[in-house]
């Protein structure tokens, strides 16, 4: 028998999104958002939904551009602090000992440490309520060469991936709040389900 919790978010697991930008002087910031994910393929978009009273919400609103970076397993406590200080009051990049690099696409910076990076135009806002939705047009997918693999398309077209396993990249429990990492390989996307549809 399910037992009632009562109206209320959850996902298992959610991404950590570090979301960079640049404040009116052009000093760079980075936030831990818990809110955050894909949210469409053509164009490619990512949202990060952040309260209004947040620094990096009034950023993005002047700057119309945002970075996400994706930090590895040896970086949790650094992604946690970012989603404890507030960037109006201290150097969040000086303080964790990161390095801020500011993309050749988009007004933001980005987190040189983290092996991954989703460099982003603002697409829209949604306001929800306590959260604001930012859809972030993505203009490029950076990734350093150690967290790649090489696979062949079905139509034997060479094309490079981010590997899991190599780059085992932090995620968020809410229920918990707790972090954690990726486990084993249990399945096959796109594929093993098509076993069902010739049950039809």
């Amino acid at each position: 028998m399910k037992e009632s919790l009562g109206p209320r978010t959850i996902g298992f697991p959610t991404p950590v999104f570090i979301v960079g930008s640049y404040d009116d002087e052009g000093k760079p910031n980075i936030m831990n958002a818990a809110a955050a994910g894909m949210c469409c393929f053509v164009p490619p978009c990512i949202y990060v939904s952040l309260r209004q009273a947040t620094y990096t919400y009034h950023n993005i609103m002047k700057r119309n551009a945002f970075t996400v970076s994706i930090p590895p397993e040896k970086y949790v406590e650094e992604a946690d602090y970012l989603g404890l200080a507030s960037g109006k009051k201290t150097d969040k990049f000086k303080v964790s000992g990161l390095t801020p690099v500011k993309s050749k696409l988009v007004d933001a910076p980005y987190v040189n440490e983290f092996p991954v990076v989703l460099e982003c135009k603002l697409k829209e806002t949604v306001n929800l309520g306590s959260h604001t939705m930012f859809i972030g047009e993505v203009l490029d997918l950076k990734a350093n060469e150690e967290v790649l693999i090489d696979i062949t398309s079905k139509s034997g077209k060479k094309l490079s991936r981010i590997d899991p396993k190599k780059f085992l990249p932090i995620i968020f429990d809410m229920s918990t709040r707790n972090y954690y990492i990726p486990g084993k390989k249990i399945g096959n996307g796109f594929s093993d389900g098509s076993k069902l549809l010739k049950n039809k």
